[in-house]
């Protein structure tokens, strides 16, 4: 049997694995796949997590649970060597060591795109795995208890303040959520006012969602606004030194909680670690149909795709175009690999992946959302449901599809859960003080 190593449980080392699985006999190749988390994260609900509207597990496809043929090894990979079909893995509890393969596929995704500011490695937190949404979530249940027993002043207005680094679809779609949360959540503490509420968006460039054409994207900067938030354009963070933000156009405060949604950076396994040919990005150079190399220098029974893979767009006509790193495409790509990668082993031709894009939509909070397919533009109620119904069907199982409805239901009915624990993330706590709280 061929031995095929998947490198990355995303979007699109799932779907190749899943796919994989359903397309080769048993007894046609072995399928490894490497992740250092037990699960794929659907992305596109943490936002939701982080507002309380969906179970944080209900995020996460299981990857043993669902792929079922598939030897699943927790563990990071650090070294791709291709001449000699080897990669080295690093786990916690054993030295590295190495696993060969006959066929390799790369999905290793992209890592948290970090700058060198004063403060930011301290105390921001990122949102792109389930543990910081729920995180994020529970540091603003923490907040507003600790701000309803103290009296008006800088410190209530601290614990008060949210600060969103990033205005790509990440960063504005976990913003606009947790301003609904934390608006909805004042009906709970009378002790607090919508005044004391203060939201901080940064974005470096003059406009937000890139994805969006200029018109939208004005459209939802206005609808933030008017529900009180502040939206700084055309503006950097300088520092974040213990919690007090200072940005390029003058302003400062003092921030609570701050979210980093800057961008991604490309990972580097693909950027410095492996002898497959990267652009200048960082990024894998593929093929159309996905293989690692170019037309004219193809790399054998290597494959890639994901935000590490530098994908040609056939779709726009343009080129040098590459597809736009998103779950769109992810899901899609590894859909198409699977497919390619068993034509190649049955040694059938493999075709080019081509996707014309299905429109945007994002998730502005509770009830609100925006739409934009080519001169079609949905803002909004309605935006906001088709928002949830392209997501509902796009999370891969239906045992996934069917939590998230439930959760939606029992969110719509008796309202959001406001249970703060954030205490999990120091269990032992309470054992060691006898259950007496620390001193400040």
């Amino acid at each position: 049997m061929r031995r095929v190593l998947i490198v990355g449980g995303g979007y699109a080392g799932f779907y190749t694995a899943w796919k994989l699985e359903k397309r080769l006999r048993r007894e046609e190749a072995e399928l490894t796949i490497i992740e250092p988390r037990p699960y794929m994260t659907y992305q596109p609900f943490l936002p939701e997590v982080a507002a309380g509207s969906i179970e944080a597990r209900h995020a996460a496809v299981s990857l043993r649970s669902h792929l079922r043929r598939t030897r699943v090894v927790a563990g990071h990979v650090t070294e791709i060597d291709h001449a000699r079909r080897t990669v080295v893995v690093r786990t916690k509890d054993r030295p590295d060591f190495e696993i060969g393969y006959d066929l390799i596929v790369v999905t290793a995704g992209a890592v948290t795109r970090t700058l060198p500011i004063p403060g930011v490695v301290e105390h921001a937190i990122g949102m792109k795995h389930v543990e910081e949404a729920v995180a994020i979530r529970d540091r603003l249940f923490t907040a507003f208890d600790r701000a309803s027993v103290l009296e008006p002043g800088p410190e209530r207005r601290r614990l008060l303040t949210v600060t969103f680094v990033g205005g790509g679809f990440s960063g504005v779609e976990g913003f606009g959520e947790l301003l609904s949360l934390a608006t909805a959540l004042l009906k709970s503490y009378p002790e607090l006012s919508f005044s004391d509420l203060d939201f901080h968006l940064v974005e470096a460039n003059d406009r937000i969602l890139p994805e969006v054409t200029d018109g939208p994207g004005r459209w939802v900067v206005r609808s933030l606004e008017e529900r009180g938030a502040h939206v700084h354009l055309g503006a950097r963070l300088v520092s974040a030194t213990d919690g007090h933000v200072v940005l390029s156009n003058g302003v400062e405060f003092d921030s609570e909680l701050i979210v980093w949604t800057a961008g991604n950076a490309a990972n580097p396994v693909v950027s410095k670690n492996t002898d497959l040919p990267t652009d200048e990005r960082g990024m894998l150079v593929v093929r159309a149909d996905l293989q690692v190399g170019t037309d004219a220098a193809p790399v054998p029974d290597a494959w890639a795709a994901g935000d590490n893979a530098a994908v040609p767009d056939l779709a726009v006509g343009i080129a040098g175009a590459l597809t736009v790193p998103n779950a769109q495409h992810a899901v899609r790509q590894g859909k198409r690999l699977a497919a390619n990668i068993a034509a190649t082993l049955r040694g059938r031709p493999t075709k080019p992946y081509f996707h014309r894009s299905l429109g945007v939509v994002a998730t502005l909070g509770l009830g609100r959302g925006i739409f934009e397919y080519r001169a079609i533009v949905i803002t909004g109620f309605i935006a906001w449901v088709m928002h949830r119904g392209y997501h509902v069907l796009a999370v891969p199982t239906w045992e996934r599809k069917i939590r998230v409805l439930l959760d939606w239901l029992g969110a719509l009915l008796p309202g959001r859960d406001i249970v703060s624990l954030l205490s999990v993330q120091s269990p032992r706590d309470a054992f060691i003080s006898g259950g007496l709280p620390h001193a400040r």
